[in-house]
């Protein structure tokens, strides 16, 4: 986040337990085992990571309720295909940021266009006084932190607001959504502001989706909420060449030729 300067979230851990499992999930992700692949005899593994069998064995608990490991009697501990992973734990989303964090952008990019437009259509359609009244205090918020030097906050506030507009669709389950996702949504909003001059410029996008869900307008928040995650799409792809390029990304670009 902006305020961390850097995009990868850090975790503290303060049960041993957390430790283990973040410790298990980051091989898994990251492809030390592979799918299929038996994890290390128990005894082994426990003294590598130098905690007991119990702790080992409770972690392993917790990555298969995560849907990441299967134990099964003969066979033992083996590595479940990601397509069985709940891509919506905020664990795996930590650890598929560590470990592959363009795929998690992209993935992003492709929920946020799926259901933050229809979200919009639906707060333009539901959303009440007190719903409104927190899109201008989220809008508030981010205006601001935009106004630091270093934008400290922006980040949590950019992402509380789409939080906030999830909410006043008034569907339980978009709202539900939008928490289950604010890392990798924090981690997506970090990538696209970078670039000096892009959080004021994206300032008027988020008012006019404030400015539509008041007006009872659906067709505009939804076209407005549309611009904004395309801004944020070139941005995000943009940063990606600079940073294959060497470029610090902070450094301003050349203005683009209409």
């Amino acid at each position: 986040m902006e305020s961390r300067g850097r995009a990868e979230i850090v975790a503290h851990f303060p049960t041993t337990h957390q430790r283990v499992v973040d410790e298990l999930g980051r091989r898994i992700v990251g492809g030390t085992w592979g799918p299929g692949d038996p994890l290390p005899v128990e005894n082994a593994l426990a003294a590598e990571i130098g905690v007991s069998r119990g702790v080992l064995r409770e972690a392993v608990k917790t990555l298969v309720a995560k849907g990441m490991l299967r134990v099964r009697p003969r066979t033992g501990t083996r590595v479940r295909p990601p397509e069985h992973w709940n891509h919506l734990d905020r664990d795996v989303l930590r650890w598929k940021q560590a470990g592959d964090a363009t795929a998690l952008l992209r993935d992003t990019g492709e929920l946020r266009r799926i259901v933050e437009p229809e979200a919009a259509r639906l707060a333009a359609v539901r959303a009440g006084p007190d719903d409104v009244r927190i899109l201008y205090d989220s809008l508030s918020a981010m205006e601001a932190a935009a106004a630091e030097p270093d934008r400290s906050g922006y980040v949590e506030a950019d992402s509380a607001f789409h939080r906030a507009l999830l909410d006043a669709s008034g569907n339980r389950l978009l709202g539900s959504l939008g928490r289950a996702v604010d890392i990798a949504l924090e981690h997506s909003f970090f990538v696209s502001t970078r670039t000096p001059g892009v959080v004021k410029a994206s300032l008027p996008g988020h008012r006019a989706i404030v400015e539509a869900v008041e007006a009872r307008d659906p067709a505009a928040a939804a076209a407005a909420v549309l611009a904004i995650i395309e801004a944020a799409e070139q941005e995000i792809a943009q940063s990606r060449i600079d940073e294959h390029r060497g470029r610090n990304p902070r450094t301003p670009r050349r203005p683009r030729t209409p």
